[in-house]
């Protein structure tokens, strides 16, 4: 028996990258999971993926910047499973690199929705259920930006930091509700297409020319960040609220360094890059 037995547990973006890992996570612990994405053939495969290896799963496509399909996905976890013990907002964007002035507001505004809304819309479903119910965990996902500004990933940036705020304030909001916690989780560069298949805006693509020799001294597996939110979901955090996990510690920014430094010395430093970056337009104003 795991660690999560008995639990159920709602994921949003959960179809791929760490979502994906994080829900597997879960799964593996004992715990019973509803997933989740914009794509109903990727929900349906993901949860088919679930059943078949002995795991109670199910799914819907969401887009969790609309609430009524935030509400129809918990209605489906209490419906399936009975309850819901643990509500990860992990769905995200992030938007082109490059600067704020040239990027098109309508990317913008999805990423403000996805990001902003989407883990607003995911907290209160989550707590009116845990309210009703006596209990449960929330974990909203952090990011580059949630603890200092971002130049060139403004949006995405921005909108971490907002997360930060709104999940502090609602554990202090909701620190005497019995059973309730509320968590954060700061991955730290996580080895996905989120990080490794992105846009940059033309004429910022010098800004990111040491970018592949960041990911590979500090991106990690998806599975690595999944361990963080199996803990916080698990009995190590009864009773608390407000904990804000860290997956990017000193530690591991010292040994990327420390690898990096090695390899190049040693002449051995891997020839070739996981980043795979498409060069877009600027917007331009009417």
């Amino acid at each position: 028996m795991g660690i999560l037995t008995g639990k159920v547990a709602v994921i949003t973006g959960s179809t791929r990258g760490l979502g994906l890992a994080i829900a597997q996570a879960y799964a593996a612990e004992g715990a019973a999971v509803v997933v989740s994405s914009r794509s109903a053939q990727a929900v349906e495969q993901t949860a088919a993926d679930f059943r078949a290896r002995g795991w109670q799963a199910a799914g819907m496509s969401v887009d969790v910047a609309d609430l009524a399909q935030v509400q129809s996905l918990a209605a489906l976890a209490v419906k399936e499973f009975g309850k819901i013990d643990i509500w990860v907002n992990n769905a995200g964007v992030t938007g082109p690199y490059g600067p704020t002035a040239q990027f098109d507001p309508r990317v913008f505004e999805g990423v403000v929705r996805t990001n902003i809304l989407g883990t607003y819309y995911g907290s209160i479903t989550a707590l009116s259920h845990f309210k009703k119910q006596g209990g449960g965990k929330l974990i909203n996902m952090l990011g580059m930006g949630y603890n200092k500004p971002a130049p060139w990933q403004n949006a995405y940036g921005s909108s971490k930091v907002w997360i930060r705020h709104f999940t502090k304030a609602l554990a202090a909001e909701n620190k005497d509700q019995t059973g309730i916690g509320i968590f954060a989780l700061n991955p730290g560069m996580v080895l996905t297409d989120l990080l490794v298949r992105n846009e940059v805006i033309a004429g910022s693509e010098e800004k990111l020319k040491s970018f592949p020799v960041i990911v590979r001294m500090w991106a990690k597996p998806a599975e690595e960040p999944a361990k963080k939110a199996v803990w916080l979901a698990g009995p190590a955090t009864d009773g608390k609220t407000g904990i804000e996990g860290n997956v990017f510690t000193t530690g591991v920014l010292v040994r990327g360094a420390l690898r990096e430094l090695w390899w190049k010395v040693t002449g051995t430093a891997p020839k070739t890059s996981e980043v795979d970056m498409t060069t877009v337009a600027p917007w331009q104003p009417d």
